[in-house]
């Protein structure tokens, strides 16, 4: 029984793979992809290299690499969503510099406990928090999420600054801040009105029904 050829999806596999092969090789000034491919090639195994050095010279560069590495695939995962991306990234931020600012007023006033210190930050990540669940949990959002979030942490930013002073008034400054820019940016001022409107309009029509009827 006589044995079969390539079928023609295969010649054109073979074909086309042949001719990328030779568009390489050739590196025409007139062919974008192929003068384009072989720097990306050097430069993304002088990466590669470099990276591995790096992570391999001590346990702590290998930490920092694969913390770098994760970060960066967040980042290229997300590029499409921006807005969370942004909020993300603002919540992150807010964080660390709320978590300083403790540090700095803990260092700063010598009889205060760490304990008191301590709770603030804890109730500084838990206002982050809420900011960021605040900002999505809403179906129908009027301005941007993101900017939403970047709004809810300057003023946790403020608040933390103001508890470098006052341990005990920034959160609660915190918490009416967020809950108002949440309020004004999410629609709750628009959605009391029109509740409120609701409620006059079915109010005057029953007495105009019952004016009707007498």
């Amino acid at each position: 029984m006589a044995k079969s050829g390539p079928t023609g999806r295969q010649r054109v596999e073979r074909g086309s793979a042949s001719a990328l092969l030779r568009r390489f090789v050739r590196q025409d000034r007139n062919d974008a992809w192929a003068v384009r491919l072989l720097p990306r090639i050097a430069f993304g195994f002088a990466a590669a290299y470099t990276l591995f050095a790096l992570a391999s010279s001590s346990g702590s560069s290998f930490v920092a690499v694969c913390g770098l590495l994760t970060l960066g695939l967040v980042v290229w995962f997300m590029r499409r969503r921006r807005q969370l991306l942004l909020a993300l990234t603002s919540t992150l931020l807010t964080t660390g510099l709320t978590g300083y600012f403790a540090a700095a007023g803990e260092a700063a006033r010598w009889g205060t406990s760490a304990i008191v210190s301590g709770e603030a930050v804890f109730g500084y990540w838990a206002l982050a928090g809420m900011a960021l669940l605040g900002a999505w949990i809403p179906k129908n959002h009027p301005g941007g999420r993101g900017m939403t979030v970047v709004g809810t942490d300057l003023i946790i930013a403020v608040a933390s600054g103001v508890g470098m002073v006052w341990p005990e008034a920034g959160v609660p400054i915190g918490f009416v801040g967020i809950s108002v820019v949440l309020t004004l940016r999410g629609g709750g001022v628009q959605a009391v009105r029109n509740g409120m409107r609701r409620a006059s309009s079915s109010r005057f029509g029953r007495k105009d029904t019952t004016d009707k009827g007498s």
